[in-house]
């Protein structure tokens, strides 16, 4: 008879992951080594490999099980909100929040999955692309004549990169936190986008890579 997990040992893969991703972030994915993941957790080498095979294997589920984590707000949101139009400021809030609460694992995802074999990365990047499509869906709710003038993905990367740049220059604490700022970002990007001049004819035909 096969033995079970000892008890505990959810909880303690979820606790390796958090302080991987915390030296992944700081120190980078090559420069950081299975040793220093151990002794980061309080265990042994020998007991860290009991719980993931190597390093590898370590990254892949940092990053793919926060890309998921992501796109299981957009479904929590858009199951929550009725209204198409009413998602866009929902979604932008709930991910600064979730942004605010994973930095680590999102530096993870931003800055190592090129370390990825090409299935892993290609598949994670794939969940990336299906979380943009929803922000460019919930754009496109507010403003369908975007969707024509094929500017509705790219705004929702605008969008990330206003998100994601608020995380490098914005120190939280007083008087303002992260909650207080959300809907200053929802607010901007709604009320510009309500004046947005779609171009009539785009003079390049550009590329929406990943970057959530």
């Amino acid at each position: 008879m096969a033995r079970g997990r000892a008890s505990g040992y959810d909880d303690q893969r979820t606790a390796i992951l958090a302080e991987a991703a915390r030296l992944f972030a700081r120190r980078g994915f090559v420069a950081t080594s299975m040793n220093q993941v151990a002794e980061a957790c309080g265990l042994s080498k020998a007991a860290l490999y009991h719980y993931f095979r190597d390093k590898y294997a370590l990254l892949t589920e940092i990053a793919e099980g926060h890309v998921l984590q992501l796109l299981a707000v957009v479904r929590d949101v858009e199951a929550g909100c009725a209204d198409p139009r009413a998602r866009l400021p929902l979604l932008v809030a709930r991910f600064v929040q979730e942004y605010a609460n994973a930095q680590d694992a999102h530096r993870v995802l931003t800055e190592d999955v090129r370390f990825l074999e090409d299935p892993d990365r290609a598949r994670i990047l794939g969940t990336e692309r299906e979380v943009v499509s929803h922000f460019a869906q919930a754009i496109a709710a507010q403003r369908p004549d975007l969707v024509h003038a094929s500017v509705d993905k790219p705004l929702a990367m605008l969008l990330f990169g206003m998100i994601n740049w608020l995380f490098t220059w914005f120190k939280p604490g007083a008087p303002l936190g992260y909650d207080d700022l959300a809907p200053l970002v929802g607010d901007l990007f709604l009320n510009g986008l309500a004046r947005l001049q779609a171009p009539t004819q785009p003079s390049d035909k550009g590329v929406c890579s990943h970057g959530v």
